[in-house]
């Protein structure tokens, strides 16, 4: 039987007060957070769930966010609207705390990070010089490769260097002169190295008359993310991952230099009309102030009240805190499978939330791990595992062990 879902819309931010000023602990995790993981946890017992970087463990409150969306259609009906914006607005408000953005309609609701990034690429008139990575996300990377097939960009790809790497003074050389966007990830998704000298990054495509997309989705909720203090432009993420809300509860943010006009994108919808319950069609369209300028037609629902609850307990327990008991998760783990001998990387400050095994195996070893109920994934030569604050040490010790004994 499933456990009962909490009623106490307060549960959250009470659990996190109970851990105090401290570090975070195994025990005190135990105690008082992962009560509120029981569904993810109970429904399978024996199951050892380390893809955290990938889809990020529910909160059982999720479920009664979203039935609660749900309740304002069947009561209301068209009246329903009234709830759902204000749960828009509570949903830009909060990751514009997480991303340290300087007001909540920098933050436009988006339903994926490709979005994001074709709203400001159809911002642009003319043909654009557009330098990128090639350890950009498929979602970005499918996109910048089609615009450049249908000669709508000029994309420029920095190579990794021969550790698997990207060196940030390679990115400021092909910056260049001019460059219009430089499209980064803070975290490389499938190595987890954390891109350096970012600002240096940001300052040289200014100095190049051009503007920086930042890519956080394997960054927020895993360290601090500052996009005022870093000064990019654009930022693109989304909740799947560490922030426990699931696929379609993404955003892009702008920086409010380009929200006064100086901006404006093919990618609109009637959301985005000054006036858009009165029906007025003015030519050319009267859109609203601010970032409310970048909506679109009419927006899912159910992702703001579905992001919620992950939301909430990354702001409640601090993501610097979840921050330093994840590199110490994951400097154990890296011992523990350097001491089997396995090529191993992670647990230091210039890499995300991730351990990385690279063998030319990975995949094979994460196929065999999941058949002895332990979820990891792999990416090329990559095994990525990842561990959350509800994973236990006995859990790390016994996915070493399986996969030694895997490897042989």
């Amino acid at each position: 039987m499933r456990s009962p879902l909490p009623s106490d819309r307060e549960t959250i931010e009470a659990r996190a007060a109970e851990l105090g000023d401290g570090p975070l602990t195994e025990a005190s995790l135990h105690a008082h957070i992962a009560p509120l993981f029981s569904r993810s946890r109970n429904d399978a017992p024996h199951r050892i769930y380390l893809a955290n970087h990938s889809l990020g463990r529910p909160l059982d409150v999720t479920e009664a966010d979203v039935r609660e969306g749900l309740a304002a259609w069947y009561e209301a009906m068209g009246g329903a609207w009234d709830a759902w914006l204000a749960e828009m607005e509570a949903y830009r408000t909060r990751l514009a705390r997480l991303v340290h953005a300087q007001r909540s309609d920098c933050v436009i609701p988006k339903t994926s990070a490709g979005q994001g990034l074709r709203a400001i690429l159809n911002a642009d008139e003319d043909r654009c010089r557009v330098v990128a990575t090639r350890g950009e996300f498929d979602s970005l990377d499918v996109i910048l490769r089609e615009y450049a097939r249908r000669g709508r960009i000029e994309l420029v790809f920095v190579e990794a260097r021969a550790d698997g790497r990207f060196d940030t003074n390679d990115l400021l050389f092909a910056i260049g002169e001019r460059v219009d966007l430089v499209v980064v990830s803070e975290v490389i998704f499938n190595t987890g190295q954390r891109l350096d000298r970012i600002d240096e990054i940001v300052a040289r495509t200014h100095r190049a008359g051009g503007r920086v997309l930042l890519d956080v989705y394997h960054s927020l909720g895993v360290f601090e993310v500052d996009v005022s203090s870093l000064d990019v432009d654009f930022a693109v993420g989304g909740s799947y991952k560490y922030l426990r809300g699931g696929p379609g509860a993404c955003f892009l943010y702008v920086h409010p230099r380009h929200l006064e006009g100086s901006l404006r994108t093919l990618d609109i919808g009637w959301f985005a009309k000054r006036d858009r319950f009165a029906y007025e069609r003015p030519d050319p369209p009267q859109l609203l102030p601010g970032g409310d300028a970048f909506l679109e037609s009419t927006p899912p629902i159910l992702t703001w009240y579905q992001a919620r609850a992950g939301q909430r307990i990354a702001l409640a327990i601090d993501v610097s805190r979840v921050r330093a008991y994840s590199l110490s998760q994951q400097r154990r783990l890296v011992d523990a499978l350097r001491t089997r001998g396995f090529d191993v990387q992670g647990g230091t400050e210039d890499h995300g939330a991730f351990v990385v095994v690279i063998d030319e195996r990975a995949r094979e070893w994460q196929k065999a791990l999941y058949t002895r109920e332990i979820v990891t994934d792999a990416r090329g030569r990559q095994l990525r595992i990842c561990p959350d604050i509800v994973t236990t040490e006995e859990e790390l010790a016994g996915a070493v062990d399986a996969l030694a004994e895997i490897a042989g």
